[in-house]
């Protein structure tokens, strides 16, 4: 496994009135968005564009996705999402993450994400990025 020391990313969001329902609670699928845009930015902090990629017929589907809600976010909380790799394959990433809020560093939700590299025009499987395998220590991928 890659070490969270060297992998974890953290995210800062705040929930807005268009992230909640009638009762400020923020709704289920909010926090798959939250997940996406860390997982995003874990990625371009470490110097990867995913422009480019789409340029070379290269795009990132959610392949599997397991969710745990802990405690429901509310309007005008602040919020940590965490993005961190701990596994990898010649095709595909598996992140864990967390949405924590700020103030009292309450767990609201974890998640295992694993991502898949995909042929953008067919959508079948390729073999991740040059720029992304090294984002993966060989030592520590799995097939």
């Amino acid at each position: 496994m890659i070490e969270s020391a060297t992998s974890l990313f953290a995210l800062p969001v705040r929930v807005y009135i268009e992230d909640t329902d009638a009762g400020g609670i923020v709704f289920h699928a909010k926090y798959l968005h939250y997940m996406e845009r860390a997982r995003t930015e874990w990625v371009r902090s470490r110097g990867v564009g995913l422009r480019a990629g789409l340029t070379e017929n290269i795009s990132y589907v959610v392949q599997r996705l397991s969710i745990h809600y802990a405690v429901p976010a509310k309007l005008d909380d602040q919020l940590r999402v965490t993005a961190d790799l701990v596994r990898g394959g010649r095709v595909w990433m598996e992140f864990n993450q967390r949405v924590e809020r700020e103030s009292d560093g309450a767990l609201l939700a974890d998640a295992v994400v694993k991502v898949a590299c995909v042929a953008l025009d067919t959508g079948r499987p390729r073999a991740l990025p040059e720029a992304m395998k090294t984002l993966m220590p060989a030592a520590q991928s799995q097939g």
